[in-house]
């Protein structure tokens, strides 16, 4: 066993009735979840959006950052922050998903950040696009994998390592695929990924590195450790899984009423009552939401607002913003009776997926859109 072996556990999910550990409760302090009535907000103040950092948050000078892409092809660049703010400028508002959002929730538990289902936000992030700096480096023929090397840098399993993610050359190239200076119209927060972070509409929290420095082409598939062993959909440790990719179809409810200060179960006065929340998917746009507020026995259709492309930036910039990928609200109007109940929503998009009411179990908790439940009592008067 080497020294790096002895401060770093491999993988591995709870014993039945394990508790949280501490190591978990140090993880849950230092990242945090949207709270869920922040769903009322069409973009997430910076503030609200949720947060997962990997290692530290690294200590960098905006002045002095430079962004080097290399590798597989004709021309390496250099650039610094000011050259990349001269070029092409545009804000995309994207819907951002970590992909262990629900892991707490399956049974046995994955031990890891222990996530309910509130690890989601939406911004508007200002940058250039990836693609023409790719172009203008000219990517090789041979071109197989992008990675992104962020300057975080730890542990995992036993290895030492920078944050390193690669995406497949044709979704490196895709046009939305953003380099970030800026979210919600101001410059990057540390914990965000000042001065510079990746921004990869429709994919899972994992590839949008953060502290980016270096973009490197590769003539293979990447076998770092974040896209070859750690976000990888398996059923157990000997599995090599599929990788984790695009944002699977999800519904959230903004808890209506106001909450039990440690169940977090909400009371409601009788009567008219309007059940609302936000829907979104990384594979396709979402078509459909529908609402049971009787734990699933019943599920009737949800208003859904219209999609609104090309809407002027909430920073009050003249450029418009592209929000395909972000999420779209949707209401429904419930008459609320005395008695307990049991409030969900589930989405659809045009792919055809759909959330599912029990969630397949796997050893990472990724990609798990098990629908929400929220529990609710209304009050007689």
């Amino acid at each position: 066993m080497t020294a790096l072996d002895e401060v770093s556990r491999p993988g591995r999910v709870a014993e039945p009735d394990e508790a949280i550990s501490l190591e978990e409760l140090a993880l849950a302090a230092r990242n945090h979840a949207l709270p869920l009535e922040a769903l009322r907000y069409d973009v997430t103040p910076v503030g609200l959006h949720y947060l997962l950092i990997h290692y530290d948050i690294p200590d960098l000078d905006a002045d002095r950052h430079t962004l080097t892409i290399d590798g597989r092809v004709e021309r390496p660049l250099t650039l610094d922050l000011a050259a990349l703010r001269e070029r092409p400028r545009v804000t995309r508002r994207v819907t951002l998903e970590c992909a262990g959002n629900g892991r707490a929730l399956l049974t046995p538990r994955p031990v890891s950040q222990p996530w309910l289902s509130e690890a989601v936000g939406t911004a508007e992030w200002t940058g250039t696009p990836l693609a023409p700096l790719l172009r203008e480096a000219g990517v090789g023929p041979d071109a197989v994998d992008v990675v992104f090397t962020g300057a975080d840098h730890g542990i995992e399993r036993g290895i030492e390592q920078d944050y390193q993610r690669g995406l497949p050359v044709s979704e490196a190239l895709r046009d939305e695929v953003l380099l970030a200076y800026e979210m919600n119209g101001v410059p990057l927060l540390p914990q965000h990924g000042a001065p510079l972070r990746l921004v990869v509409p429709g994919w899972y929290g994992m590839a949008h590195v953060k502290w980016l420095t270096r973009i490197s082409v590769l003539d293979r598939e990447f076998d770092g450790y974040q896209n070859a062993v750690a976000y990888r959909v398996r059923t157990d440790a000997d599995d090599p899984g599929v990788p984790v990719t695009r944002i699977e179809p999800r519904a959230l409810l903004q808890p209506p009423g106001f909450p039990d200060f440690m169940s977090r179960t909400r009371v409601v006065r009788p009567g008219p009552c309007t059940v609302e929340g936000r829907a979104w998917s990384g594979h396709a746009p979402v078509t459909g939401v529908e609402v049971t507020t009787d734990g699933g026995a019943t599920w009737v259709p949800a208003e859904l607002a219209p999609a609104r492309p090309g809407q002027a930036a909430a920073s009050g910039e003249a450029e418009a913003v592209d929000d395909r990928w972000a999420w779209r609200r949707w209401r429904y109007e419930w008459t609320a009776t005395p008695g307990r109940y049991t409030l969900s929503a589930r989405a659809t998009d045009a792919s055809g997926r759909v959330q599912p009411i029990e969630q397949p179990w796997n050893r990472g908790g990724f990609a798990n859109n098990l629908v929400q439940r929220v529990e609710v009592l209304v009050a007689a008067e």
